[in-house]
């Protein structure tokens, strides 16, 4: 049996004072924010542990480490060549992607979306002083006919979601060529947040954008280890260029985005980066079976409820219009279950009925959400 990660008891879980633990009452299980349940890798663990223990906690060091780190992982995970000089930290992938809209986007300049998308997509826009324009997934895939035409009204920027949350796609090379040719044919820059890049579950394959031919030129990476290896709250994220006109781009961040990023993020970043292959690889493989064990439970117990299982990420993009509109599934399934779901409609009006469920969690914890959710169908 191949070996998965281990959950703590629920009462532990319950200890933790994460936004996961603290929003909602106890009586509810909560599957809604992107955070793992497991426990960290150990040499993570351990970086942080030797940190404290020295009073290690000060102002972080702005350097090569982290480049040099995530050059080799994205070299072992991915066979993408990364310059570790073209790897700029910043404080999160937020903070990266506005940043970088503020270099390109002038007050008012259209910047275009994918919805169904991960919330902050919206909000990052307008803090940059661009204006949202929204061009929906065809499905679960980019409607390059569709983004052909908002490129061409000539947008300043698009943010891509690749992997793409919340439905789990994993952009092919070939999706990603195309949209590489439009961005070059009407100049339109992009910022590829790649978050989920290292939560590709078995029987997909992740393309990093830059990794495609001609995009170094157009395009900009957001990247971090938060989201496989569960450190959203040590803040620390990077940024990588791979041409000098790009590059040009993130030299004129200004210093603090940088400086602000911190401390034990970027010592946990590296850790990760460079002793954590093993952990990620079981990892994957419990998410995997987690995938599996939502697939079966889903059909036993809930088949009103579609969904198209996701290539990457651990989060199940729901359909869940039979329970009603808008965020009214996520709200039944809440007061009359006692389970946290995301509702659909926070991923923009094409979530309109859907949840969104983050499956990195225990079988006995999943299972008995679901049975919860099921309850409430009757």
């Amino acid at each position: 049996m191949t070996a998965e990660l281990t959950v703590p008891a629920l009462a532990d879980l319950r200890l933790r004072q994460s936004v996961k633990w603290r929003t909602f009452p106890a009586d509810v299980l909560p599957l809604f924010v992107a955070e793992m349940d497991y426990l960290l890798a150990s040499p993570i663990a351990a970086v942080l542990t030797e940190a404290v223990a020295r009073g290690d906690v000060g102002y972080s060091t702005p350097g090569r480490e982290l480049g040099k780190a995530f050059a080799g992982f994205a070299g072992r995970q991915w066979g993408w060549s990364v310059d570790p000089a073209h790897v700029t930290q910043v404080t999160d992938v937020g903070v990266g992607v506005v940043e970088l809209l503020r270099r390109l986007v002038r007050p008012g300049d259209p910047v275009v979306i994918s919805p169904p998308v991960y919330p902050p997509f919206f909000d990052w826009v307008p803090e940059a002083g661009g204006r949202v324009v929204e061009v929906p997934l065809a499905g679960t895939k980019l409607d390059l006919p569709a983004l052909e035409a908002a490129f061409a009204a000539h947008p300043a920027a698009y943010i891509l979601c690749n992997p793409h949350n919340p439905v789990g796609r994993v952009h092919t090379r070939d999706e990603l060529l195309e949209l590489v040719r439009l961005s070059r044919l009407y100049h339109v820059p992009i910022i590829s947040d790649e978050i989920h890049g290292a939560l590709v579950l078995p029987g997909a394959t992740f393309t990093p954008l830059l990794s495609v031919p001609g995009a170094a030129e157009v395009a900009l990476a957001v990247v971090a280890a938060s989201k496989a290896f569960n450190l959203a709250g040590l803040k620390c994220a990077a940024v990588v260029s791979a041409s000098p006109r790009m590059a040009r781009v993130v030299d004129g961040l200004v210093a603090e985005v940088t400086e602000r990023t911190g401390h034990l993020g970027v010592l946990a970043s590296v850790a990760a980066f460079t002793e954590g292959d093993a952990w990620l690889s079981t990892l994957l493989t419990t998410l995997a079976a987690r995938r599996d064990q939502l697939a079966s439970l889903l059909a036993a117990q809930l088949p009103g409820l579609s969904w198209v299982p996701p290539e990457a990420t651990y989060l199940a993009w729901l359909d869940a219009s039979a329970l009603g509109r808008d965020a009214e599934p996520r709200d039944r399934f809440l007061t009359e279950g006692r389970v946290a779901l995301e509702p659909g409609t926070r991923f923009g009006a094409a979530g309109s009925g859907y949840v969104r469920l983050n499956f990195a969690t225990s079988p006995e914890i999943l299972a008995e959400a679901v049975a919860r959710m099921a309850r409430v169908l009757g």
